[in-house]
């Protein structure tokens, strides 16, 4: 952020980058009744949304999901042990 508002003071309107920055007109802000809400004038960034059909993205992403939970009660299961194994308790 610092680099973009030194390119601006030194050499006037960097690049436009949506979602991040862009230099506005006070006449565009006047347009807008002085509102300042940065979303009107630098927009949002391009999407990285991917082609893959939801019937299909959707049923992949509650497998992995599903995954991630047993990875973790496995996780859980080892830090309890070795918490017991520090106490000389039993899980």
């Amino acid at each position: 952020m610092a680099a973009v508002y030194r390119t601006f003071k030194r050499t006037g309107i960097p690049e436009a980058v949506p979602g991040f920055c862009r230099v506005a007109t006070v006449e565009e802000v006047k347009t807008h009744g002085y509102a300042l809400t940065p979303g009107r004038y630098v927009g949002s960034p391009e999407s990285d949304e991917d082609e893959e059909p939801f019937e299909e993205k959707m049923p992949r992403l509650v497998a992995e999901l599903e995954r991630q939970f047993a990875e973790a009660r496995e996780f859980e299961a080892a830090i309890l042990k070795n918490v017991s194994d520090w106490r000389g308790t039993t899980p």
